[in-house]
């Protein structure tokens, strides 16, 4: 591929120029090289038999899907920065930092972008990956999704929170536990995400059997955090937050034996990861799922690192995975 020097190392290649940009005799290359499963390292907790990295990158910057409030330039701006070349360029730039796990849902193209990465590249990072096919009574589309992910090289699977949200609401839990069951009679881990707790609440009732959950978690200590009358009403009317009451999360989630992965811990970037990540990891998460953009990584996984030493003196929850 263009702006790419493949070796026989390991599938190892160093990034020439911008994405796509094929260097011009004589110019200096001006970004560092990337090795994907290079010697950096994270602390790792474990999901089943599959260690996964305390920090894991998200997929939301990759598929141009920015939570940017009412800020409609950002999703296209992100779209023109964020090309395919671009997108490997930072899923090998967290590898390379020792991130060893992408979190992302089927938007179009995801999947043939994570083959190609893994083909063509020499990428080794992990995917789990959310199926957004409909779930009915039949659960027939997304019992086909399931296995053509499976088929694809997933590594692990866990419901999409906006369709955990709605059955949890409707009482459906019974449709939450057959999405569940689908995904591990592949024999891969099986979680369930959710931005409502009472979508966690419910699994843990009536003993779900997911192996791990993808949760929202910040706090409210940010300008644009909702205002006290806004508390009560159903998550999803109000805008510009993810976690509607972090006290009730932190107290729930200790009661929770299996692993906790945090995302929107920064509320879509309103809270800096300086404060964000040390919360979450002091609050209870064993794991914190973060959008990032390729170069935003290296600091991210240094704040991390110094907030997962921090968190070992000040840490609520014991460590689930």
């Amino acid at each position: 591929m263009k702006g790419t020097l493949l070796t026989s190392a390991g599938g190892a290649f160093a990034l020439q120029g911008g994405a796509g940009k094929v260097l011009a005799q004589g110019e200096k290359n001006t970004r560092p090289s990337v090795k994907p499963q290079s010697k950096a390292e994270l602390p790792m907790g474990k999901i089943k038999d599959m260690q996964v990295s305390r920090m894991l990158l998200g997929g939301n910057l990759l598929t141009h899907y920015t939570h940017s409030r009412d800020l409609r330039y950002v999703y296209n701006l992100t779209a023109h920065y964020n090309t395919d070349e671009k997108i490997f360029e930072t899923m090998a730039e967290a590898e390379a930092h020792g991130i060893n796990t992408l979190v992302i849902h089927t938007a179009p193209r995801t999947m043939d972008l994570l083959t190609k990465y893994r083909s063509q590249w020499g990428g080794k990072i992990q995917w789990i990956i959310c199926p957004t096919a409909p779930i009915d009574d039949s659960m027939k589309a997304y019992a086909e999704q399931v296995k053509k992910v499976v088929e694809d090289g997933v590594d692990a699977i866990y419901l999409w929170g906006v369709r955990s949200d709605v059955l949890a609401a409707q009482g459906k839990v019974g449709l939450i536990a057959k999405a569940v069951e689908i995904a591990k009679d592949y024999g891969i881990p099986s979680g369930v995400g959710a931005h409502d707790l009472q979508a966690i609440k419910a699994c843990e009732e009536h003993k779900v059997p997911a192996d791990f959950y993808i949760k929202t978690m910040h706090h409210h200590n940010y300008p644009t955090a909702p205002k006290p009358d806004e508390l009560e009403k159903p998550i999803a009317e109000v805008p510009g937050y993810w976690c509607q009451n972090p006290q009730e999360v932190i107290d729930f989630m200790q009661t929770v034996e299996k692993p906790w992965i945090a995302f929107k811990v920064m509320a879509a970037g309103a809270i800096h990861p300086k404060n964000a990540f040390p919360y979450v990891f002091e609050k209870g998460a064993d794991h914190v799922l973060a959008g990032m953009f390729d170069f935003e990584i290296a600091e991210d996984v240094n704040i991390v690192k110094a907030a997962l030493n921090e968190a070992k003196k000040k840490r609520v929850r014991p460590w689930r995975s």
